[in-house]
């Protein structure tokens, strides 16, 4: 069902710009319960998730106040679009705090590649976050599964 969810996102986002909001909270729960059922216990499953939104928090902030302060825009649906956040917090439910440090700065490169190689063909004036993000995870978790390795969960 993960796969669906993250599919679905990436394709949303890709097409239309805008993605059904109940995707968000359902990859929330989807990747909420693929952390729990690869740690040892309910309380290593709340660091790992309340560690990882402490990060997200910080990351949003830091873009808030640089956006406004620096750049002198509005922050949501110009610099950063609700759903870009929403996936975040989603994304970071998903890993324990290494490997989602390392996963979410992998996916925030790739994006940022994929989209820059890809600017002119497709005619994107602007970055589609949520969606990309959400195509690298898909291929992450998809070889993680494949190969029956648990190295996403090994930290």
């Amino acid at each position: 069902m993960l796969m669906v969810c993250l599919a679905g996102i990436s394709y949303q986002d890709f097409k239309e710009r805008k993605v059904f909001w109940f995707l968000f909270p359902l990859a929330m729960l989807l990747f909420g319960l693929l952390l729990f059922l690869n740690t040892n216990g309910l309380k290593i499953f709340i660091y790992y998730s309340a560690i990882n939104a402490l990060l997200v928090t910080a990351i949003v902030t830091i873009l808030f106040v640089y956006t406004r302060l620096f750049l002198k825009k509005t922050f949501l649906n110009h610099s950063l679009g609700l759903g870009d956040i929403l996936f975040f917090y989603a994304f970071g439910l998903g890993f324990p705090t290494i490997t989602f440090v390392v996963l979410f700065v992998g996916s925030i490169v790739f994006s940022l590649l994929v989209f820059l190689l890809s600017k002119k063909r497709l005619e994107l004036s602007s970055v589609p976050l949520a969606g990309l993000m959400a195509f690298f995870l898909f291929f992450v978790v998809l070889s993680s599964i494949a190969s029956k390795s648990t190295s996403l969960y090994a930290y």
